[in-house]
């Protein structure tokens, strides 16, 4: 079994950036792919970012330039940092990571792909 534990959310004004981390634990992710997404009240659970267990990223296309992922396998940790925040960016943020093995560059994306999760941290962008 994989825990994940989200941090560094908290309430920022536009422009501003934070760094999200999501520690894990239990097994070490080295050879696993990880991915952020985000839910906002009302809406869907949107993909943000990805990573590969060889360090292959992915983005959202909306957020491509602002946010940027990274991982430290020796940490176990996984990062999301996010600059020029917009108060559309107010969400929970989640990190999950797939142990199967099989996502595609076409699933990487996809939420049900992922079999681990976080609990989230929430994000808050006032303008």
């Amino acid at each position: 079994q994989v825990q994940l534990v989200e941090s560094g959310g908290g309430l920022v004004q536009a422009g501003g950036s934070l760094r999200l981390s999501c520690a894990a634990s239990g097994r070490t992710f080295n050879s696993y792919d990880m991915g952020w997404f985000r839910q906002a009240p009302g809406k869907k659970r949107e993909f943000v970012a990805a990573i590969s267990w060889n360090y292959r990223t992915s983005y959202a296309d909306s957020l491509k330039g602002r946010f940027t992922i990274s991982k430290d396998n020796a940490k176990n940790t996984v990062y999301l940092q996010m600059n020029n925040l917009k108060p559309e960016d107010t969400a929970v943020y989640s990190c999950a990571v797939d142990t199967n093995g099989d996502l595609t560059t076409r699933t990487i994306g996809v939420a049900e792909r992922y079999d681990y999760w976080g609990p989230g941290t929430q994000v808050t962008v006032s303008s």
